[in-house]
């Protein structure tokens, strides 16, 4: 698996990602040894957890080889991803 790093580590939303991953499971191990982060109601913490969820979401379908969110023209005509033969 080749990855370059360098280039999804300058890429926002690739960012926002692993920082709401790294939160979700840094509340998930502290949940294992039964600490409480729970500021507000657990309803509140529920919405949080879907908002982080989401961002995830966001960052994981990102392109980070283009500017901004979208696919570059050439990867939006692929029928099959880069590669596959």
């Amino acid at each position: 698996m080749k990855i370059n790093w360098k280039v999804r580590f300058q890429h926002g939303p690739f960012l926002i990602a692993l920082f709401s991953l790294v939160l979700l499971l840094a509340q998930q191990v502290a949940s294992l040894f039964s600490l409480d982060f729970t500021v507000y109601s657990e309803q509140a913490t529920d919405i949080f957890n879907t908002v982080l969820a989401i961002l995830v979401a966001f960052g994981v379908v990102s392109d980070p080889t283009t500017t901004g969110v979208t696919d570059s023209k050439q990867a939006r005509q692929y029928e099959k991803p880069n590669g596959v033969k």
